[in-house]
């Protein structure tokens, strides 16, 4: 924890590369397995990933680690980066000419498993995607950040009942949606 106060310090004071590669490497693959988990592409995921450290080092001046965790900050832009993502006209193209690559295909049984599990994350992401921005922010945070809703609230800036709230009923709203499909 002290390398990391010492390494952000020395990227907001000195634009310190050295420190800007050991803070990026320290959190390098649990953003990368966030981005993973919810656009299943290996690819855009490490395109996403790139992003979202050049956002963090653009805009790193403005961390105050009085208001939230470093990780904290770091999941919230990430949480942006993917909504955006989402939303752009990328994203819709990418999903009309999308195949199943990526799925290894083992033995028929393993494979059939892989599609319908991918199928169904697939349909959950697409819910999620439509529902109003903070709904998203906090099932992405909560569902693939794994983070609580302690830190939920500090990231965004809410009090922790309305987080669960808001969580709760998206829940909620995405099992009515994924059983009526």
């Amino acid at each position: 924890m002290m390398k990391q106060k010492r390494w952000i310090r020395s990227v907001q004071k000195r634009g310190d590369q050295h420190a800007a590669n050991e803070l990026i490497s320290h959190y390098y693959q649990s953003i990368y397995a966030y981005v993973y988990k919810q656009t299943l592409n290996k690819e855009l995921s490490l395109d996403l990933t790139q992003d979202i450290f050049i956002s963090m080092l653009q805009s790193i001046q403005q961390f105050d680690e009085k208001k939230a965790s470093f990780k904290t900050w770091l999941y919230r832009i990430a949480t942006y980066k993917l909504v955006d993502y989402f939303r752009s006209k990328n994203y819709t193209y990418d999903r009309s000419t999308d195949s199943i690559e990526g799925v290894d295909v083992a033995t028929p049984s393993d494979f059939t498993l892989q599609l319908e599990w991918r199928e169904d994350i697939e349909k959950a992401a697409r819910i999620i995607n439509a529902f109003p921005i903070i709904d998203q922010q906090i099932l992405r945070l909560k569902l693939f950040g794994e983070q609580t809703f302690i830190e939920i609230a500090s990231s965004l800036e809410m009090p922790e009942s309305s987080i669960k709230t808001k969580y709760y009923a998206a829940i909620k709203k995405v099992k009515q949606r994924m059983e009526a499909e």
